[in-house]
């Protein structure tokens, strides 16, 4: 994967944010995705080696748009400054997403705000066996790869059908249930990237694998 004609491409877009210079240079931009997507093809057998679960994803079905939805974001450049995927992507289920930037790039998985149904299981989960998805946050290698859960829209007091005073009250009150590792650009030119990817991945898989069984029941 040449990532340094990845990242000098989305330079120049950043430069030139706008359909014209896009037209002009649509040849850079699908050599530059056909070798992400190729790069995430290899990912993806690397990745499915390790899990008996994993999803088959190939690249063109993990790989998002490059193009911002301006529908909901209307104040948002036309392109992204970043190619992103989701790899190991079941439907209905957090997938493991993967976003190369300029400046940064990013490791992030789990659920962000699902959906009532899906949110409601999660926490008929935790009621359960809260203790076991404690258990996996608490764990010294998770803190040090991705602090705490991400910290999003909280409830103020205890959700529907529980009590202000239930033991795992902060879990409970989460609207997302999601982590997120962020690291340097710099890194993705060093011969162990690919590795600390894997890595990554390994240390997350008890927590999205906790919740994907919670919206799978």
């Amino acid at each position: 994967m040449d990532f340094k004609n990845q990242i000098n491409f989305l330079k120049e877009l950043q430069k030139n944010n706008n359909k014209e210079w896009m037209d002009l240079n649509r040849k850079w931009y699908k050599e530059v995705r056909n070798d992400f997507i190729e790069w995430l093809d290899g990912l993806n057998t690397r990745l499915s080696a390790l899990d008996d679960e994993y999803y088959d994803t190939p690249g063109k079905k993990g790989i998002n748009r490059i193009n911002n939805n301006l529908m909901f974001h209307p104040n948002k450049p036309i392109y992204k400054d970043h190619f992103g995927a989701g790899l190991d992507k079941r439907p209905n289920t957090g997938d493991f997403y993967i976003e190369i930037g300029i400046e940064r790039c990013i490791f992030a998985g789990g659920l962000w705000r699902p959906d009532p149904k899906r949110l409601k299981s999660i926490r008929e989960a935790i009621d359960y066996d809260g203790e076991e998805l404690k258990k996996i946050i608490d764990k010294k290698s998770f803190k040090q790869t991705f602090g705490d859960l991400y910290e999003d829209v909280k409830l103020t007091k205890a959700p529907k059908g529980f009590s202000n005073d239930h033991k795992h009250i902060d879990l409970l009150r989460n609207k997302t249930f999601a982590v997120v590792t962020e690291f340097s650009t710099e890194e993705i030119f060093k011969p162990d990237f690919e590795k600390k990817v894997i890595t990554v991945y390994k240390e997350m898989l008890p927590f999205r694998r906790y919740l994907n069984r919670a919206v799978s029941v």
